[in-house]
């Protein structure tokens, strides 16, 4: 058995023993720290900045939100107009020439210079007539205007007239015209017309505005224009005038609204 050389302690000089320089230092154990198996772990929450509306965002809401806004007011004006309708059943007026008297129609040319002027005298009477049960219609001063072709032979007015409900009401109106120029052309196709069986091919149009009144509600002005044709007349023989023939007695009532052409 071999024996085994242990290294020296040499006692320094407080008289305490020192190892040799080969022994490392010893260190106490790390201490271990055995997680909880029933608690569970902590998680710290990850802090979220607050989302801010961009100025994109916040117009695409305004915008659906005005475009939501008008769907509804356009339905309930929808369903105003269908009530309306059916509760009064609106229907345009009605137009009709009762009579055209010609006292007066005369061509004269002046040799000098060949120029043509007409002179006119025209007695009209007009029907309106109303065939609603609950609407007013409240006219405007009405522009009547007798027109053969493109040339103008009389022109004339009515005062302003307020045709009630299931109402026919009678306008009686003079149109005239002096010394109006007449191109060669015109002339001539008047002079051609004159001659023929049938007379004078006339057109009456009358230009006007139009309140409608439904029980206590007034509307808007409305533009119309009313064209009556079919109508010829013949010169006066003397001194008494000439009743124009009227083939189709109603008129054309032309309203300047589109929307107003759906709802009559």
């Amino acid at each position: 058995m071999t024996d085994r050389v242990h290294p020296s302690a040499k006692p320094n000089g407080n008289g305490v023993a020192t190892a040799g320089a080969t022994n490392p230092p010893v260190f106490p154990p790390a201490k271990t720290h055995l997680p909880n198996p029933t608690r569970p772990p902590y998680r710290p929450r990850p802090s979220h900045p607050r989302p801010r509306r961009s100025r994109r965002s916040c117009l695409c809401l305004c915008c659906f939100w005005t475009f939501l806004l008008l769907t509804a007011l356009l339905l309930l004006a929808a369903i105003a107009g269908c009530v309306a309708y059916v509760l009064y059943s609106p229907r345009r007026p009605a137009f009709s020439v009762a009579t055209l008297r010609i006292s007066r129609f005369n061509l004269s040319t002046t040799p000098s210079d060949g120029t043509t002027h007409l002179t006119s005298s025209l007695s009209l009477t007009i029907s309106a007539k109303n065939p609603n049960k609950k609407l007013t219609y409240f006219y405007d001063p009405m522009a009547i205007s007798a027109v053969s072709g493109e040339v103008l032979i009389a022109n004339g007015s009515f005062p302003s007239f307020t045709s009630y409900p299931n109402n026919v009401t009678l306008v009686r109106s003079s149109l005239s015209t002096t010394s109006q120029f007449i191109d060669a052309d015109s002339a001539s196709s008047l002079k051609s017309d004159l001659k023929k069986k049938n007379g004078l091919p006339l057109k009456i149009v009358m230009d006007t505005k139009v309140v409608v009144k439904m029980d206590k509600l007034k509307g808007k002005k409305v533009g119309i224009r009313v064209t009556c044709e079919d109508i010829h007349g013949v010169l006066p023989k003397g001194k008494s005038p000439a009743i124009a023939s009227i083939s189709e007695p109603k008129c054309k009532v032309d309203l300047r609204i589109m929307i107003w052409k759906w709802a009559f």
